[in-house]
């Protein structure tokens, strides 16, 4: 049995694929909120990303989640990210650390930046690309230099939280190679997955599933969440 159809047969005992769905982070407002969720749920449990997002909202008074998830926001019911950068450029970092975020977690234990930092400079990033919206994001999405600049800021150098990212605007063939994805990987297969492996085994698994098991609604995104569910609990 090779390697997809091996986990393709362990989803389908393992996973409720019957009943799989997104959770509500996969439909935010506005891109700005990605940003924060893709840099802030690295390595921790997702919780404290959670509770980050909504003190943000909470301060400016800005909607987090879309009413209808079946239709990108307007570009005016959105925050730009011209806003947010210019919102951060106002209060400076140390504020938005401290009492906006209230989050003092760094991109890594050694030689990390505040995760704060790399909010910041993921959204520079996006602004020296002009995008400002998620109608903006199909610019960025083939584009080597976005990724090159992204990857070069403290803690992003995986492509990690740019993948997750992508997922959370919209996107469904990424997935977010963590260690809960990985780890599942690698208790099928009982060897080594490295990121770029997991990206690939998991995008050849959606298509088995949808192909040979019938469920059409799966792709990686969706397939990669219910892994997540299912390592979180075990």
């Amino acid at each position: 049995m090779d390697d997809v159809k091996r986990i393709a047969d362990y989803c389908m005992k393992k996973l409720d694929l019957a009943n799989a769905k997104l959770s509500e982070e996969f439909f935010y407002q506005s891109l700005s909120l990605c940003v924060i969720d893709a840099v802030f749920s690295v390595g921790v449990n997702y919780t404290a990303t959670r509770n980050t997002v909504i003190k943000y909202c909470q301060h400016f008074n800005l909607k987090r989640i879309r009413d209808n998830k079946n239709k990108i926001p307007s570009k005016k019911e959105q925050q730009s990210i011209s806003n947010f950068l210019s919102k951060m450029n106002k209060l400076g970092i140390d504020k938005f650390t401290e009492e906006i975020f209230d989050n003092r977690q760094l991109t890594s234990p050694s030689n990390g930046i505040l995760k704060s930092k790399a909010v910041y400079q993921f959204t520079e990033v996006l602004r020296e690309f002009n995008v400002d919206y998620f109608q903006d994001i199909n610019k960025i999405i083939r584009n080597y230099e976005f990724k090159k600049n992204i990857k070069s800021i403290s803690g992003q150098k995986s492509g990690i939280s740019l993948n997750y990212f992508f997922m959370l605007a919209g996107f469904d063939n990424f997935i977010k190679p963590d260690r809960m994805v990985l780890r599942f990987l690698q208790g099928i297969l009982k060897r080594k997955v490295n990121l770029t492996q997991a990206q690939n085994l998991l995008i050849k698994a959606s298509d088995t599933l949808k192909k040979d098991y019938n469920f059409k609604s799966i792709n990686p995104k969706l397939l990669d969440y219910q892994i997540w569910k299912y390592e979180s609990k075990n």
